[in-house]
């Protein structure tokens, strides 16, 4: 995609998907979202790819909407760009394959969404963190839906009600991101931690990572119900019993997808 605000590479059985706006510190325009969810379409149905890493180009990962294109519109232009913003999002979560975002500089606002909605996160210690929407007179209502998820009522309102960021250290320990390397260190550790997960099943990640989902909100006997179902399933599949078999026999599984 050589036009495009969006690069594609695969290494390993890993997709690097960089957000390539760096003089608009990676706004998501709406044309940016659009290209994610149909290159993320794209590396659904790849059964060669095991992980995605979310990556920026230049200084900053991800400054929010592109507020260029939030002045004077009307109610339907708003709605179609909140409406494809929560797709990309739900999209992330709804891939097989798991999704780590690479954070080298500052995600704001939707791109803070961006990274909690990741279902991992590695941070360059020069990282932060922020939702200032309130700063602005627009409130990071579709934001807060990810980021209270990831950290918590009472540290997401900090955040939401200040507009204050917060460092990759305290992103960190508030549950934002998984760790924290220096700046030098983040493409080898964000790759390692790609490598990492795709040394399993593709099959048996997409089982888990849809089951965690979906039992994430359920009452507690809702989830263990839901999750009894998903394990006997999940049991029964070609890689479940080559794995289990590998794993007694001391030897290395030799996955199948399924």
């Amino acid at each position: 995609m050589p036009d495009s605000h969006l690069q594609l590479t695969t290494e390993d059985g890993i997709a690097i998907l960089t957000l390539n706006r760096p003089a608009q510190r990676n706004a998501l325009s709406l044309e940016l979202m659009r290209e994610l969810i149909e290159c993320l379409t794209r590396i659904e149905a790849d059964r060669q790819i095991g992980a995605v890493i979310l990556a920026a180009a230049g200084p900053a990962y991800c400054a929010g909407h592109d507020l260029r294109e939030m002045t004077g519109r009307a109610e339907a232009d708003y709605q179609e760009i909140f409406r494809v913003c929560t797709e990309l999002m739900q999209k992330i979560q709804a891939l097989p394959q798991p999704v780590i975002a690479e954070v080298q500089g500052m995600a704001t606002a939707a791109g803070c969404q961006l990274v909690a909605t990741c279902d991992l996160a590695v941070a360059s210690e020069t990282a932060t963190f922020a939702t200032p929407g309130v700063r602005i007179g627009l409130f990071c209502s579709t934001p807060m839906v990810a980021v209270s998820r990831a950290i918590g009522r009472k540290r997401a309102l900090q955040m939401l009600l200040t507009g204050d960021p917060i460092d990759a250290g305290m992103a960190a320990d508030w549950g934002l991101v998984n760790s924290v390397v220096p700046a030098a260190e983040l493409r080898a550790s964000t790759h390692a931690l790609a490598k990492r997960v795709t040394q399993a099943s593709t099959h048996t990640l997409a089982i888990g990572k849809q089951a965690f989902y979906r039992q994430f909100d359920m009452a507690q006997g809702d989830a263990y119900e839901f999750t009894q179902q998903v394990m006997t399933a999940n049991a029964q599949s070609a890689d479940a019993q080559e794995g289990i078999c590998a794993f007694l026999e001391k030897r290395k599984p030799q996955w199948r997808g399924r």
